[in-house]
This record gives structure tokens, sequence and C-alpha cells, in this order.
């Protein structure tokens, strides 16, 4: 048996493995399940910010006194933010106390849209 064919037949086939996980992963758009949930999450936080802040921002519009409550809410923190929008009684509002009250990635979706309120 000759072993020497067999060892680079081996190393071929390693070298070739390794080339192959470079250029797919690299090149290709092969991504790891966390990259992949990662891309996600994003994307989806993405979207519930591009939906709610429109509405909460009409019924922000909406208010008698919109310009001093936007005053107020630009001078504010994220968590006083959250009261003021409360306080007001948009149509929002629960969403918000949802949002915020709840576990995981929510709680970023509801600041985002806050910010966007605050521009």
């Amino acid at each position: 048996m000759r072993t020497d064919m067999i060892k680079s037949s081996v190393y071929g086939a390693f070298g070739g493995a390794v080339a192959l996980a470079v250029v797919g992963f690299g090149w290709g758009g092969w991504v790891t399940a966390g990259s992949a949930e990662l891309t996600a999450k994003t994307r989806s936080e993405n979207a519930v910010v591009a939906v709610l802040a429109p509405i909460c921002a009409t019924q922000f519009q909406k208010a008698p006194d919109a310009a001093a409550q936007q005053a107020a809410l630009v001078a504010k923190g994220s968590w006083e933010q959250k009261k003021l929008v409360e306080a007001a009684g948009w149509a929002c509002a629960s969403l918000f106390a949802l949002l915020v009250t709840s576990p995981g990635p929510y709680q970023k979706v509801s600041v985002r849209i806050l910010e966007r309120l605050a521009h």
C-alpha cells in the first residue's frame, strides 16, 4: 500500500475543505446560525419601528400642544419619554406599556420609536 499517495489525498481533501469554507463564508453568502438570527432580529425590529413610528407620530401631532410636548420629549431621557407618551394618552401609549414591560428585543424597539418621535 502506498502511504504517500493516501497522505497526499488526505491533505488535498483537507485543503479543499478549508478552501471551500473560506470561499463559501467569505464570498458565497454562507452565514452561521447566530449571524442569521441576529440579522433576522434586527430586520424585525426595524419593521416594527417602521410601522409603529408613523402611527405614533400622527397621534403625537394631533395633540393640541404638540410643539410644547415635542420640546418636552426632546429634553427628557428615554424613561421619562416613555412616561410622557403614556401620560399623554395617545393610541400607542398602551402599546408602549406592553413593549417596554415585555422582555427581550421589544424594549429596544420602543426606545427607537421614542427616538423617532423626539426628532
